[in-house]
């Protein structure tokens, strides 16, 4: 009889030794390896952008930043927690305004741009998350116009806007995930987007009369937005 009980102590204390012993599991989404591999997306992104053109003297202004807006989609693969690419599929319209000889213009080019992007985080999975992305952007020009008002009369020389139909540029910004759910797996996006101009998007291919000048010669674009988004984790 005493042999029986003083088995059971033993099972007894060797439990309890164990019990002390076992890590507590890990809150979700800290471990290293909860984290969601593919991420789908949308995002509205108002635009700011810059870019030098011509007067009708043939001197070169800087236009004021105006305000564009943009739309699109994204797609992430996540390799780790802290590592991962997107790519996304941006409309974006640029607008830019100057005045020249009293008369104000407002330029208006409209891009299709997919940047792909490498993706450094703080910890995918996390509550809250720090990202940086960098990476090659190509834009397709798929419309511009420019628009002329105010002054006192009609100019005899017309003003000729020509883009070449594609861009590169690089792409670069940094962003805040929030993650929702208990799961973690509805992330609200917010973050900044800057895009640095490779190339010239002017065309001076075309013939033009002594009556007509190019607006753009020589432009390389320069957008900043900012970008507030909604993601689904899987």
């Amino acid at each position: 009889m005493k042999t029986l009980k003083l088995i059971g102590l033993c099972l007894l204390m060797s439990a309890a030794a164990s019990a002390q012993t076992e890590p507590a599991p890990a809150p979700a989404g800290d471990s290293d390896g909860d984290y969601h591999a593919v991420e789908i997306g949308a995002r509205y992104m108002p635009t700011f952008s810059t870019f030098d053109v011509r007067t009708i003297d043939n001197g070169v202004v800087a236009g004021s930043f105006t305000l564009g807006h943009g739309f699109g989609g994204i797609v992430a693969v996540n390799f780790s927690r802290n590592v991962g690419v997107q790519g996304e599929f941006i409309y974006n319209e640029l607008t830019q305004k100057y005045r020249d000889r009293d008369r104000d213009h407002k330029i208006t080019l409209n891009y299709v741009n997919i940047p792909l992007l490498l993706s450094l985080n703080t910890g995918k999975g996390s509550a809250v998350n720090l990202n940086i992305v960098g990476g090659p952007q190509i834009g397709i020009n798929v419309g511009s116009h420019v628009e002329h008002s105010g002054g006192g009369g009609v100019d005899t020389v017309q003003a000729v806007l020509a883009v070449k139909q594609g861009d590169l540029g690089l792409a670069y910004g940094a962003g805040l995930e929030f993650g929702l759910g208990p799961e973690r797996n509805v992330l609200l996006d917010f973050g900044f987007r800057g895009v640095y101009g490779l190339i010239d998007i002017s065309d001076r291919s075309r013939n033009i009369t002594t009556n007509e000048y190019y607006i753009l010669d020589r432009a390389h674009v320069q957008s900043y937005a900012g970008y507030v988004g909604l993601k689904f984790a899987f």
